[in-house]
């Protein structure tokens, strides 16, 4: 089965991966477009699954639908809104529909999200999620039992956040995600370069995992401030805020930011995951300014 950014990680290259949302209703056009403005540019695109806990397409359908398009996916999946069955139901179904690339998540809080009188599930977490991923890639199920129709082959990730406060739980959790069959790690949005480089340096050299470093698009100063009051355990620095509420453009300002992070993240870790909420075509000017080239135009 081809699959780009599988191949991509075990060249080492310097992997780019941007996050576009489903739509919140039936018509997949705009999420499509905002994707091909990425082709070339990206390896592959995480198509989220829930996030926030706000009620969007699912994340598998649209993986497949960017595939249908010449786009390669990485499909998140959460252990929020299903049980064991439905997600091994649903890892099952991607495998066949050609969707290899899976993100592994627990998932946002329901009370986050707008349908708050959902009931969450939970069977799973994002650790018990990637044991099973490498269950059904052996062709077992989560009994241990065969798959009498042929094992998987999927390739599984895994969130991580290097700006969590307890070193102990962040070296814990990655380490046992590395356990649990691990890949390829997504950060967080990253403010703090230096603690970005200190677990660089200090937990993730004991392993050849790639780790791409969360990078967000600020479009305000405002946007900023709602990322501090709203996002748990993400903190823009004062100092940001301000170059964002003293530009002309704040637009532009957020532009130059986010590419000066990609520069920097280049110099500690093995890629970027672009985050540009509503403004995903942005997302090439962004690696531009950073000095970035066109995936075709690095393999000249």
């Amino acid at each position: 089965m081809s699959n780009k950014f599988r191949r991509a990680v075990k060249a080492k290259e310097f992997l780019i991966t941007a996050e576009v949302a489903p739509p919140k209703g039936g018509n997949p056009q705009r999420m499509v477009e905002v994707a091909q403005t990425l082709k070339g540019r990206v390896h592959a695109v995480n198509i989220t699954d829930g996030s926030r806990a706000v009620l969007r397409m699912s994340s598998l359908a649209a993986s497949v639908i960017l595939l249908q398009h010449g786009i390669e996916p990485i499909c998140q999946m959460a252990c929020r809104d299903r049980n064991a069955i439905g997600l091994q139901a649903d890892l099952m179904g991607a495998h066949a529909l050609g969707i290899v690339n899976i993100l592994a998540l627990t998932g946002d809080p329901v009370k986050a999200g707008d349908c708050k009188e959902a009931r969450p599930v939970f069977d799973y977490e994002s650790i018990r999620l990637l044991k099973t991923i490498t269950n059904l890639n052996l062709g077992l199920d989560c009994n241990e039992k065969k798959l009498p129709d042929g094992k998987l082959d999927l390739f599984a990730g895994a969130a991580v956040d290097p700006q969590l406060k307890s070193w102990s739980s962040l070296q814990k959790r990655f380490e046992r995600k590395i356990e649990a069959g691990a890949q390829f790690f997504q950060s967080q949005l990253i403010t703090d370069f230096e603690r970005l480089d200190k677990f660089m340096n200090q937990i993730a050299c004991n392993t050849d995992k790639p780790i791409l470093a969360g990078i967000f698009l600020l479009k305000s100063a405002k946007n900023a401030r709602f990322i501090n009051n709203k996002v748990p355990g993400v903190t823009i620095p004062e100092h940001i805020i301000e170059r964002l509420e003293k530009a002309a453009n704040p637009l532009e300002e957020g532009i130059k930011i986010a590419a000066e992070q990609v520069k920097i993240a280049k110099e500690i870790c093995q890629g970027v995951h672009m985050m540009a909420v509503k403004k995903e075509e942005l997302i090439p000017e962004i690696l531009d300014a950073a000095g970035i080239r066109s995936l075709e135009l690095q393999l000249v």
